[in-house]
């Protein structure tokens, strides 16, 4: 078992965040969609009586997605692993500020692999200890990673110049660009995405490198994901939670769409 706890700052408000998390996960969904590939919502409901941090949250909005992934694996694995190896499950409930994700592949690994998210959203810096309220044991092995999403390092292949924060300044905000090592002590609004990744991946041989490969791809979703967030911040600012539901259902309708079109040209044998 590897556990992480990435904390995100971003120049936004708490409320805000809430906002501008959903509107851009919709956006990146139908970025990923296609080709009878892609994320299948199954269930986007409210949910009540499940207990969340030691019971302080305990409704929201419940979430069941299935992540189609084929062409994301080399051609000589698909050949070796059934299909539903290649589905990756996520569950979520989000009882904003606290959020818990849970990601499995029940079809292949069932117990043998499981990614456990839990998100916190607190007007803060991110310098709180223990806001997960981990015990004494998983605390010792909790390691606490600071994403910079101004200054951190990004793969060439993940830069976009409209979606860099040392450039980018939002016209209804003012706000940006990020600059300087600094920048989080010297703006205003400001909180941090608290993220606690528990990660475990029980295969013999596999285990540790795994694990470490998931972390590192959590690092880099987490960065470019809250870059996006910040610099698509005049297209979610003034949204309300209205807009939102009415933007997720749409969305659904056009990833069940797009992924119906690739089934189709498969079955079919199109090019």
């Amino acid at each position: 078992m590897l556990i992480k706890e990435f904390r995100v700052t971003l120049p936004v408000t708490v409320e805000e965040y809430q906002v501008a998390q959903l509107y851009s996960v919709a956006e990146a969904s139908k970025n990923n969609t296609g080709g009878g590939e892609g994320i299948e919502v199954l269930k986007n409901e409210p949910f009540t009586n499940y207990p969340l941090l030691g019971g302080k949250y305990s409704s929201g909005q419940y979430t069941y997605k299935i992540y189609h992934l084929a062409s994301k694996v080399p051609a000589y694995i698909r050949m070796l692993l059934p299909k539903s190896s290649l589905e990756i499950h996520e569950e979520a409930w989000n009882a904003y500020p606290y959020c818990k994700t849970v990601i499995s592949n029940p079809g292949y690994m069932k117990e043998n692999f499981i990614i456990i998210i839990e998100s916190y959203h607190i007007g803060d810096i991110g310098d709180q200890e223990n806001v997960h309220e981990l015990p004494p044991n998983k605390l010792k092995i909790r390691e606490v990673v600071h994403i910079d999403i101004s200054n951190d390092p990004i793969a060439s292949a993940d830069y976009k110049d409209d979606e860099d924060p040392r450039k980018f300044k939002s016209e209804k905000t003012g706000r940006g660009p990020l600059v300087g090592k600094d920048w989080k002590h010297q703006i205003t609004p400001i909180m941090t995405c608290y993220k606690l990744v528990t990660c475990e991946f029980k295969w013999f041989g596999l285990q540790a490198r795994v694990e470490s490969y998931i972390l590192k791809a959590e690092r880099r979703l987490f960065t470019n994901f809250h870059r996006q967030v910040f610099c698509w911040i005049d297209r979610w600012h003034g949204l309300t939670m209205e807009d939102i539901r009415a933007i997720e259902d749409t969305t659904k309708e056009e990833l069940d769409r797009q992924r119906h079109k690739g089934e189709v040209r498969g079955m079919r044998g199109d090019d």
